[in-house]
This record gives C-alpha cells, sequence and structure tokens, in this order.
C-alpha cells in the first residue's frame, strides 16, 4: 500500500472536473481514515455538511454512523470512510449513474486497491448498486457477499435512522452481524465456501 498514491488521488479528487457534480460543490469529499484499514466503508455522496468540510459522514447520518461504530467497539481511526461519489449532488439527489461510473473508474477503485480492505461495508443502495450490481439494499443486507476476490457486507444508509428511528435497532443489529462475519474472516482465514457452510 502507497500513502503517496493515496495521497495523489485524493488531490487529483479536490481538483477534478470530469462530471457535473463539480459545479456546485464546495469541497470534494476524497474520504478518509486509516489507510491500512481492515475496514472500508462505502456510502452514497456527500451531503451538506460534507460539502462544506471536506469530509465524509459528519452531518446527521454521520453521526449514526458514529454511534453503530462505537457499538461494535470501532471508530474512525479504525476503518477508511468514503463515498460512492465525491461530490455533493444538488438538493441531495442520488447521483446519477454517469457521475458514479466516473467516479468509481477514476477514484474508488483505485482507492480500494490501494488501501485492499479485508472486508467493505456498503451502506444504502446506491453503494450497493454500483459496487455490487443488485438493485436493492434489501437484497443483500445482512450477507457475507464475493465478488472478485473482495468481501462485502451491506446494510441500510445511517440516514434511515433519521427518517425512521425504528430501524436505529436494525441497523445495529445488522452491524454487530458485521462485526461477527469480519471477525470471522480475520481470525479463521476460512475460505467464502467453508464459512458459508459453518
Amino acid at each position: 500500500m502507497n500513502i503517496e498514491e493515496l495521497k495523489d488521488i485524493e488531490r487529483k479528487i479536490k481538483a477534478c472536473k470530469l462530471c457535473r457534480l463539480h459545479l456546485n460543490r464546495k469541497f470534494a469529499v476524497p474520504g478518509e481514515g486509516n489507510y491500512n484499514a481492515e475496514i472500508m466503508v462505502i456510502g452514497e455522496a456527500p451531503g451538506e455538511e460534507e460539502d462544506k468540510q471536506g469530509k465524509p459522514f459528519v452531518g446527521r447520518a454521520g453521526k449514526v454512523l458514529d454511534k453503530m461504530l462505537e457499538h461494535i467497539g470501532l471508530n474512525r481511526n479504525d476503518v477508511f470512510i468514503t463515498n460512492v461519489v465525491k461530490c455533493r449532488p444538488p438538493e441531495n439527489r442520488e447521483p446519477y449513474d454517469d457521475e458514479a461510473k466516473t467516479c468509481m473508474q477514476n477514484y474508488l477503485e483505485k482507492q480500494i486497491e490501494l488501501i485492499s480492505p479485508k472486508i467493505i461495508l456498503l451502506l444504502g443502495n446506491v453503494a450497493t448498486r454500483h459496487l455490487l450490481g443488485v438493485k436493492s439494499v434489501s437484497n443483500v443486507r445482512g450477507k457475507l457477499i464475493e465478488k472478485e476476490g473482495r468481501y462485502y457486507f451491506a446494510t441500510y444508509h445511517p440516514a434511515v435512522a433519521l427518517y425512521n428511528p425504528s430501524k436505529e435497532e436494525t441497523l445495529m443489529k445488522d452491524f454487530e452481524l458485521f462485526m461477527n462475519v469480519y471477525n470471522k474472516i480475520k481470525k479463521e482465514k476460512k475460505t467464502l465456501d467453508d464459512f458459508l457452510k459453518s
């Protein structure tokens, strides 16, 4: 893992003009956290607070994410947090497919390759759709997925708990399950087939 290469990607993201999203941004949000993280957390896109600060998950949904991480014994320094797209879409709309594709091909895929996490935690439909190719997080939520040699685990976006407080408990259970899956992968180093049979 080359820290300089990751820093170079961050510089490119901050200066990026490859899609229309750069037109309205205050700050691009490359991501932050531990460059040697075994866990990478990927959400949808920066929101208003993230756009103001240039950091991921610092708004209300970020507080929910922090609570979930703390619940499973982690904090932001243990993981690397980023989004599918690095600039805030206007009026917090979902990123268009061409925006997501541009950002992923130029930046996110390289970040994943360089950080090389043991497992990637996907938050919400957008991240799940673009990284796993499934329409809805509900189709794969709470399951260990292996794709192209990488492990993924998907759950709802933390923002869901802001609009539907009953989902907070569901999120907590998903994060607990995620941590169990991660610990099993880490400790046992089994193949995916062996893991799924146990």
